[in-house]
């Protein structure tokens, strides 16, 4: 629950004489959300009176109110998304001051809070740890509002991508003590996270515990694993984990397609088809997913005749490709150059009743772009647009079409495109635009992307920093190339190899530059003339004395 509105005020008070004592450098002012609300109820009751004294209708009531509640809460968001982003430039303001002080200035900054303007603030610094860590605190000490499990998941799942997993365990006792607090989003979370810092143990321990949480031990949640283990390549543990534990739940198609979609997605044909065979031996009977992940395998290792053959005879099964299937096909033949088999399984799909999804346009127009056909591009784009549905241009779409850009003119027209079709852009879009920016050397539009990714409440990633500092390295710009190295890793990401192999021989170039000057100077200090020029300084500034 909200403060009542003479409470907040009386905090206000309370701030404004905490900023007497401590000097921020934002003024503080009343806020927007808190004159709005003050401002709504005198309305609101003046309204009501208004009916009950002239109309006495009750219909005239309940409509006026329920255009008020619509009002109320679309204000409501908006005044949350601008106190967001405030609050957000505030921590960034006061990132690596004391922690008390951040507190303080929160307290100056922030008069109201809601459930939904805590999820705004920590879904702003998804990549940066810190505040978001600081600020969650500091709502929970505050105490104006009771925290979901919504908000303590989303924390959670920051501290765990950023591998801090000190507070992540104290977020989650935190949970513990609280009974039904333990979701299968929290859950989610921690399978996810421990799996993906290869904490194989601690991901399985996750699964034991679910009873301690709460939770019923199934088979969903066995899969979820299972799915996890397997997307961070600990695909043979849980091949052993299906084998030990599966009997317990009941090994269905699913559970067998995880494992195989594992040693697939790994790159290990050898294993997969020892696992097919494992497949076609067990009561299992394989499903449409089964035969699309073998396919997607025999593609991605080039054995695409293969892959073909299984697909043309899928045709003549009761098991019938799926769009999935055909959009992994129609890609194979794309990388291959094969361009024009690639139109034929297009065509040939439509006409077997398997319709096309945007997914299989995609496909065709990432290569066409790369291959500089832009008429037939366009002619696709004209194509979904008209088919509408699932077909309709997405992000991925104009990410392409972005991509396929050579001046920095066009930029504009695809993005007033993307918005038309009421595309976002999100972190991919973002990054694009910035190296493409960065390889059009357009040092303003740089700036201008970065600042905007930050302000759309995206914020900046691993990619975003590795982007910039390749770009300042290359133009010569290596003090910025490292200030930016430092702030990516004060964020606590992890660079790629190539970036922090580039930054040490920065950092050794710096060095050696500082000690060759050293040298010289202590060769000038030591030459005749500059003792001269010396003693003559000393005897100009003994007179000036």
């Amino acid at each position: 629950m909200t403060m009542p509105i003479v409470f907040r005020s009386l905090k206000i008070i309370c701030r404004q004489n905490t900023h007497r004592k401590f000097k921020f450098e934002f003024p503080i002012k009343p806020t927007k959300t808190l004159v709005y609300y003050t401002h709504n109820l005198q309305f609101q009751n003046t309204q009501n009176h208004f009916q009950n004294s002239i109309f006495q209708s009750k219909t005239s009531r309940s409509i006026h109110s329920l255009e008020n509640s619509h009002s109320l809460a679309e204000k409501q968001q908006d005044a949350d998304s601008e106190l967001a982003i405030r609050v957000q430039n505030t921590l960034k303001k006061y990132r690596d001051g004391p922690v008390r002080k951040i507190e303080l200035a929160l307290d100056l900054c922030c008069s109201t809070m809601t459930q939904d303007l805590v999820l705004k603030v920590l879904k702003r610094h998804r990549s940066d740890w810190k505040p978001a860590y600081i600020f969650f605190n500091w709502v929970s000490k505050e105490g104006t509002i009771s925290l979901s499990s919504c908000v303590y998941n989303e924390i959670l799942d920051i501290l765990g991508r950023m591998r801090r997993f000190e507070e992540f365990k104290l977020v989650l006792d935190e949970m513990s003590k609280r009974e039904g607090f333990v979701d299968e989003d929290t859950y989610r979370v921690l399978v996810n996270r421990y799996a993906g810092a290869h904490m194989v143990e601690e991901a399985i321990g996750a699964f034991n515990k679910r009873r301690e949480f709460g939770l019923e031990l199934d088979l969903v949640s066995f899969q979820k694993l299972l799915m996890y283990l397997c997307r961070y390549k600990h695909v043979d543990v849980a091949e052993t984990l299906l084998h030990s534990k599966g009997h317990e739940f009941g090994i269905d198609m699913k559970t067998m397609n995880i494992v195989l979609n594992g040693w697939c997605v790994l790159g290990n044909v050898r294993e997969a088809k020892r696992f097919w065979k494992d497949i076609i031996a067990s009561k299992c009977k394989p499903d449409v997913f089964t035969y699309g992940t073998f396919i997607k395998a025999l593609t991605n290792k080039g054995k695409l005749g293969t892959a073909m053959k299984l697909y043309e005879a899928m045709w003549e099964m009761q098991c019938k490709p799926d769009v999935v299937i055909c959009n992994c096909v129609i890609d194979a033949l794309c990388f291959k150059k094969r361009v024009p088999e690639a139109l034929a399984v297009f065509e040939g799909m439509k006409e077997r009743g398997c319709l096309p999804n945007v997914a299989t346009y995609n496909s065709l127009i990432k290569h066409m772009c790369k291959i500089g056909r832009m008429e037939k591009v366009y002619e696709l784009l004209d194509e979904m647009q008209e088919k509408k549905g699932s077909c309709m241009p997405d992000e991925i779409t104009f990410n392409y079409l972005l991509k396929s850009l050579k001046k920095p003119e066009e930029v504009a027209g695809v993005l007033e495109k993307m918005t038309l079709n009421g595309c976002k852009m999100n972190n991919d879009t973002y990054n694009l635009l910035l190296k493409l920016h960065a390889d059009w050397d357009s040092e303003e539009k740089v700036r201008y992307t970065w600042e905007e990714m930050e302000k759309n409440g995206l914020g900046q990633d691993r990619r975003s920093y590795t982007i910039m500092i390749h770009w300042l390295y290359e133009k010569g710009r290596f003090e910025d190339a490292l200030r930016y190295f430092g702030e990516m890793e004060n964020k606590g990401m992890v660079p790629e190899p190539r970036t922090k192999i580039l930054c040490n021989s920065m950092n050794t170039r710096k060095q050696k530059e500082a000690e060759e000057g050293g040298k010289s100077a202590r060769n000038n200090d030591q030459s005749p003339r500059s003792s001269h020029e010396r003693n003559t300084k000393k005897k100009v500034n003994s007179v000036q004395f």
